[in-house]
């Protein structure tokens, strides 16, 4: 008694974190801004170093990149699929984070981040069954967090466009901030994923699966919101 009782407690106290890690409003990172204390060392020369660490740490503090990632792996249990979910994420947001800085385009940052919280709602509904029981069909998940992966790359890409970047070693540097993003990624990865390993021994896993995907797909649909909000007062 005493046991499943500290389970249920437990469980209760990770899907409060999933609250607090994806609250909207209480932070500018969730609209994949840059710190403003980054700016000066962002607009300086080659700093490989100085690129991996903002990176790293863009990524780390992510709430809508990890929520994703979150919703991703909550029902795979293989770290060969597991793997093969994260390389095509990774890919996907390796692409159009160095195509939008390199290549000068420009896309509205609220449009491109509204689509980034639909994705973590997308990926939340999907894990509930909502595609198969709503329309009868199920998309395939694989082609869904590659192309996902196309816009996080992209909301950070445009990002990244609104400081003064410095010509001198640009493709270096935006190279090395990728290196940093998927450092990021896998530290960030790894702690859901000790989460989820003691989360899944316990007996309420299931019986809490609903609710936790319910609340992740809500926390979605707020960052939806909040984007299209900004777009429409700016």
């Amino acid at each position: 008694m005493i046991r499943k009782t500290r389970v249920e407690l437990a469980t209760r106290l990770y899907i409060c974190l999933l609250f607090v890690l994806a609250a909207p409003l209480a932070s500018d990172l969730l609209a994949h801004g840059v710190a403003a204390s980054d700016k000066d060392l962002i607009t300086q020369g080659r700093q490989l170093a100085v690129f991996v660490y903002l990176g790293a740490k863009h990524m780390v503090t992510g709430y809508d990149h990890l929520l994703f990632l979150f919703g991703v792996i909550f029902f795979l249990y293989r770290l060969k699929e597991v793997a093969l979910y994260v390389t095509l994420f990774a890919v996907g947001h390796s692409i159009t984070l160095l195509y939008a800085v390199l290549s000068g385009t420009h896309v509205n940052p609220f449009i491109i981040d509204a689509i980034i919280g639909w994705s973590v709602a997308y990926k939340a509904l999907d894990n509930m069954g909502g595609f198969q029981c709503l329309l009868g069909v199920q998309p395939d998940t694989r082609l869904a967090v590659w192309i996902f992966g196309l816009f996080h790359g992209l909301g950070l890409g445009t990002k990244l466009q609104d400081f003064s970047l410095s010509t001198e070693g640009l493709v270096p540097n935006i190279l090395a901030f990728n290196v940093g993003v998927e450092l990021g990624q896998v530290l960030g990865l790894s702690a859901i994923l000790i989460a989820m390993g003691f989360w899944r021994r316990s007996q309420g896993f299931h019986r809490h699966a609903f609710a936790a995907n319910v609340i992740v797909m809500t926390c979605g649909f707020i960052l939806v919101g909040y984007q299209l909000v900004g777009y429409v007062t700016q």
